[in-house]
C-alpha cells in the first residue's frame, strides 16, 4: 500500500490509505477547494467500496487537504457524469447504485468525516451520509443547493430531516443557509469542535478507538441502527437477536469475554 506521501507525490486527487486497521481517504485538490469531478466521483466509491471489503480495515477516515473539506461537485468540467453513471446519462438511464452516496449508506464499516474545513453542496452531503462528523472551529457547512437552483442531490433531503427535524431541515435547505461549527455543534449535526490543526490527529484516535472494538460486532450495529431507521420495534428485536447468533460463535465473543474475566485489554481477530 502506497504511503499518502507517495500519492501526493502522484498528485492524485483521492488519496487513499491504510495503516493500524484505518482506512483513509483524502480530497487532494486544494487549489479547486477540493471540488469534486467525474473521475474522482468514482475513486472515491472504488475507495469506499475497497476499504470496506478489506478484512483489515476497521474504520474509514474522510478528510480534505488544504482549507476545504469539498466546495461540492466541479461543474466545470465536461466529465462529472462519468462518475454519477456507467450507462446513458440521460435522466431516465442514470444509475446511481454505486455512486458514492449509496455506496456510503450501505457500507458496514463505521465512517468518520473529519471537516478540516468548510463543506457545500454535494460536499455537505457527504459529511452528513457518514456515520460520525468531527469539525475545525475555522470550518462552514453551506446547504447552497436552493440558492443555485438544485436540490441537496445526495442523500441531505433524506438525512437532515432524520437528524435535525422537519422543521429546522427546512429552514437550513430552504433558505439555502451557511451554518458555522458552533451552530452545528449545537444542531447535533457534528460530534465535536476541535481546532483546525487538531481535525486530523482528533478523527483517527476516535477510528483506533472503534478499531480496538470487535469489528464483527460494531459493524453488526450499524446494520442494526440502519435497519431500525424503518422497522418497528417488534421487527427490530427480532433481527437483532438473528444477529447475535453468529457473534455469540465467533472467536472474538470468546475474547472479549475471557479478557473481560482476566481483567486485560482484548485482542480482537475479527472471526
Amino acid at each position: 500500500m502506497a504511503t499518502p506521501a507517495d500519492k501526493l507525490e502522484q498528485g492524485a486527487a483521492v488519496l487513499y490509505d491504510v495503516s493500524d486497521h484505518v482506512a483513509t481517504i483524502t480530497f487532494n485538490r486544494p487549489d479547486q477547494q477540493n471540488t469534486i469531478s467525474g473521475p474522482m466521483l468514482a475513486s472515491l466509491t472504488e475507495y469506499l467500496l475497497a476499504a470496506d471489503a478489506d478484512q483489515d480495515v476497521r474504520a474509514i477516515v474522510i478528510i480534505g487537504s488544504g482549507r476545504f473539506f469539498c466546495a461540492g461537485l466541479d461543474l466545470r468540467g465536461s466529465d462529472i457524469t462519468s462518475g454519477l453513471s456507467k450507462q446513458n446519462s440521460s435522466a431516465n438511464n442514470l444509475d446511481l447504485r454505486n455512486t458514492p452516496p449509496t455506496v456510503l449508506h450501505n457500507l458496514d464499516t463505521p465512517t468518520i468525516c473529519a471537516l478540516n474545513g468548510s463543506a457545500a453542496g454535494y460536499g455537505m452531503d457527504l459529511a452528513l451520509g457518514c456515520d460520525i462528523r468531527l469539525m475545525a472551529d475555522s470550518a462552514k457547512l453551506a446547504a447552497a443547493f436552493t440558492a443555485r437552483g438544485v436540490v441537496p442531490e445526495s442523500g441531505g433531503t433524506w438525512i437532515l430531516p432524520r437528524l435535525l427535524g422537519w422543521s429546522k431541515a427546512a429552514e437550513i435547505i430552504f433558505t439555502g443557509r451557511t451554518l458555522l461549527a458552533d451552530e452545528c455543534e449545537s444542531l447535533g449535526l457534528v460530534s465535536h469542535v476541535v481546532p483546525a490543526d487538531e481535525i486530523a490527529q482528533t478523527a483517527r484516535d476516535l477510528a483506533l478507538e472503534i478499531s480496538a472494538n470487535a469489528p464483527m460486532a460494531v459493524q453488526a450495529s450499524k446494520r442494526m441502527m440502519r435497519m431500525g431507521m424503518n422497522e418497528t420495534f417488534n421487527d427490530h428485536i427480532h433481527h437483532v437477536f438473528l444477529q447475535l447468533l453468529p457473534l455469540f460463535r465467533s472467536e472474538d465473543f470468546k475474547e472479549g469475554m475471557t479478557a473481560f474475566m482476566e481483567k486485560r485489554k482484548a485482542e480482537f481477530k475479527g472471526r
